[in-house]
């Protein structure tokens, strides 16, 4: 079985306010999120007995010391997928790897969007196209959701609340 390798975009914010903070310690929000032409990919390379769990291997020229185990963003995501489609032991687990090409904790996403891209990917791969990946999305972190669209969104409450915004013409960008 094959599957076409999952893209996470990386993520822009052209404006980003803090409008008030809750009770809760978290932040209210008011975003408009674009995304670049650029991002990391994840693919499944094989699956593994269940038994083994979920491995995730990163390379690229950004994966040097992120952690690869269940702390890491993308196991997480399938984690909660698994959990939220109801999910037997005899669902298979899967080899996962992040070739990692956006920079590490550089304000772009990266990590929400690999998180969006395994639930993206696992959703296919384990058929489970009735679960609502945007709650799911949503416990993960403020950018997941937004990242699980992929497209222009204003984002606010928490990061859960997108409305769609009108498509921006592509601008080029120089690095």
């Amino acid at each position: 079985m094959s599957f076409d390798p999952a893209f996470a975009h990386a993520k822009i914010n052209l404006f980003l306010h803090v409008t008030a903070r809750r009770p809760d310690g978290y932040h209210e929000l008011d975003s408009l999120a674009v995304f670049a032409e650029t991002g990391d990919i994840l693919r499944i390379e094989e699956p593994r007995p269940s038994a083994d769990g979920m491995s995730l291997t990163i390379d690229g020229p950004f994966g040097a010391g992120l952690d690869s185990g269940a702390d890491n963003l993308v196991l997480r995501a399938a984690a909660s997928l698994r959990a939220a489609a109801g999910l037997d032991a005899a669902a298979p687990s899967w080899s996962l790897r992040l070739t990692k090409n956006l920079p590490v904790a550089s304000g772009i996403g990266g990590g929400s969007a690999d998180a969006a891209a395994a639930l993206r990917l696992l959703a296919q791969a384990w058929q489970c196209a009735d679960v609502d990946l945007a709650s799911i999305a949503a416990s993960l972190g403020a950018d997941v959701p937004v990242c699980l669209a992929q497209n222009t969104q204003r984002m606010q409450g928490i990061g859960e609340i997108l409305v769609a915004a009108p498509s921006l013409r592509v601008l080029p960008c120089f690095s």
